[in-house]
């Protein structure tokens, strides 16, 4: 998994709330189980017409936000059902940070596991942010991670909160295989042992 060290881009304003993963990522489109590919169809039914023509005033079709890294939102972002390729799609489309009020808890979690950083803050924050993502190509936010702060196009800062181990695991690269993986000498001492202890196991 990508490390996520600092960010800077350009942040893009979605103030809604109760954006759930079928809005993220429509069901017919979670088929595959590649990581890559879902993207271009992130937030498929607000970014397209029926005959697949953009829709020109949603965010992400807008000039200034096509490359955003970043995504302010409203409440309860990631609600809904419980799937992994919202994640997947907004990775794939660039988005490597979401700053929100709150989310869904199985949304948040998996996040963390797709090397996206979700940050939750005071709603008035959000609002500021949303307020300075509104600036269109001007919006560059910075959000650092070892310090825990997200600095405006303006140079203002705000702190926010993050379990110490999420924030390990981000800053490493590190999803449930790549923590695994850190264990390797343990399980190849543990399974040699065994082969001699319980032959039988291994016949």
């Amino acid at each position: 998994m990508e490390k996520f060290t600092v960010l800077s881009g350009v942040a893009a304003p979605l103030p809604m709330i109760n954006i759930d993963t079928d809005m993220i990522i429509p069901k017919q489109f979670l088929k595959t189980i590649k990581r890559t590919g879902l993207g271009k169809h992130l937030f498929d039914e607000m970014r397209y017409t029926p005959d697949g023509g953009e829709i020109a005033d949603f965010v992400l079709n807008k000039p200034a936000y096509r490359g955003a890294k970043i995504l302010v939102a409203g409440e309860n972002f990631g609600c809904g059902s419980s799937r992994e390729h919202a994640p997947w799609a907004l990775a794939d489309f660039g988005i490597r940070c979401i700053i929100a009020p709150s989310f869904a808890d199985i949304f948040y979690n998996n996040c963390f596991k797709n090397g996206i950083l979700p940050i939750k803050l005071p709603k008035e924050q959000v609002d500021l942010l949303l307020d300075d993502a509104s600036r269109g190509s001007n919006a560059v936010v910075t959000v650092d991670l070892e310090n825990q702060t997200i600095t405006g196009p303006d140079g203002g800062s705000i702190t926010f909160e993050l379990d110490p181990f999420r924030k390990h695991c981000l800053l490493n690269g590190l999803d449930d295989i790549g923590l695994t993986l850190q264990q390797v000498g343990t399980i190849d001492s543990f399974e040699a042992k065994r082969r001699v202890e319980q032959p039988w196991l291994a016949a």
